[in-house]
């Protein structure tokens, strides 16, 4: 413990996924995982991970790769609907209901969880067409998650977003620690679960960590009613129709990430030590971009791309309250991040990924 405590005063960080991995937790070690050894790491070793939300756009990746690094039996998919095949067999799936206290406790026990990823959210473009839903699911969820990680001493990751600034926050960039007043109710929802689970780590000592999201680019899940959903939406048309119908202005720049990049920040970070984390909720960035920039770099790949703008009030009205870039510094100095996809990475994979799917699917 005392080497761990030299590394952590000294400020230097150490790697994760290519080095060892440790947990400050309550005062204890464990040593988790480690690349370094040729014995594989025991159970016993490794995180006990629940996903929830985990059919969105986000969990089955994030389960693919915390499963090669712990193992697939270490880490349970849920949701309240039916997964598809290949992810019902590709590993462990469990029914919950985050608004189910009772069940959501029952499902931690019974699989003893230790790391809880915290996805069950409704987006902001549906947030604000259901705003009580959005309240009960994005707040009501949360408070159920956090009182059980509380209660059974779990690591919990929230993620935030780039929705949780306003009007009233610095656009270019927007640091961690500003004035935030978001006019969504998901935004306002990722806010209170940000101060929240700050609050239950300085009170109680809850190990809480949360990321503030850019629009997160896929291709292997359709857009769930974001608001830089467009950004995936434009790759589909662009292969199937030659056409995309943009619903912002060209020139409305969003902080953007490739999904690859976000499950590895989102790993490399649960995997950072408590000591390292100057703070509980941290901005990470890797693109910045309009809707005119990708259409432009996608031509390169496939010049008959015709985009027309047809703004949507809301949509846009949401887009124009958020940054146009965001500062990560923070992160990169206390754990390291760095993103690895530029834009003109990511508009040739994702391409070629969409190709390839539907040739897969064709074929089958």
């Amino acid at each position: 413990m005392a080497r761990l405590d030299l590394f952590c005063r000294g400020g230097l960080r150490m790697q994760t996924l290519s080095h060892r991995s440790f947990s400050c937790i309550h005062g204890h070690m464990s040593r988790w995982n480690s690349k370094e050894t040729s014995n594989p790491p025991t159970d016993q070793e490794n995180p006990r991970v629940l996903i929830t939300g985990g059919l969105g756009q986000l969990g089955v990746g994030l389960a693919q790769m915390l499963r090669k690094e712990y193992g697939t039996e270490n880490v349970i998919l849920s949701d309240i609907k039916k997964p598809l095949p290949h992810v019902f067999n590709s590993g462990p799936f469990v029914y919950a209901d985050v608004l189910d206290y009772k069940h959501l406790r029952e499902v931690i026990v019974n699989n003893r969880i230790n790391w809880l990823v915290h996805y069950s959210a409704l987006l902001s473009a549906v947030g604000e067409a259901n705003v009580a839903l959005a309240r009960k699911i994005n707040i009501t969820g949360l408070h159920n998650v956090l009182d059980l990680a509380l209660e059974n001493s779990l690591r919990i990751f929230m993620p935030s977003t780039i929705g949780a600034f306003g009007p009233s926050s610095p656009r270019d960039p927007v640091p961690d620690l500003c004035v935030q007043r978001p006019q969504t109710i998901y935004g306002v929802s990722k806010v209170h679960g940000e101060l929240m689970g700050e609050y239950l780590h300085h009170k109680y000592g809850l190990d809480f960590r949360c990321l503030r999201y850019p629009g997160v680019i896929s291709f292997n899940t359709l857009p769930g009613g974001g608001t830089t959903d467009y950004a995936v939406q434009i790759f589909h048309d662009a292969l199937r129709k030659g056409h995309h119908e943009c619903y912002l202005r060209p020139d409305t720049r969003l902080p953007m990430m490739h999904i690859s990049d976000c499950h590895r920040a989102t790993v490399e970070f649960m995997q950072t030590p408590e000591c390292q984390l100057s703070l509980r909720t941290y901005n990470i960035a890797a693109i910045s971009f309009t809707p005119e920039e990708v259409a432009q770099e996608i031509r390169k790949h496939v010049p008959q791309l015709k985009v027309t703008y047809n703004p949507d009030a809301v949509r846009q009205t949401i887009a124009d309250s958020w940054p146009m870039r965001v500062d990560d510094s923070n992160a990169r100095r206390d754990w390291g991040w760095v993103p690895v996809f530029g834009l003109e990475d990511l508009v040739p994979d994702m391409l070629h990924s969409i190709q390839n799917s539907s040739e897969q699917t064709f074929h089958s």
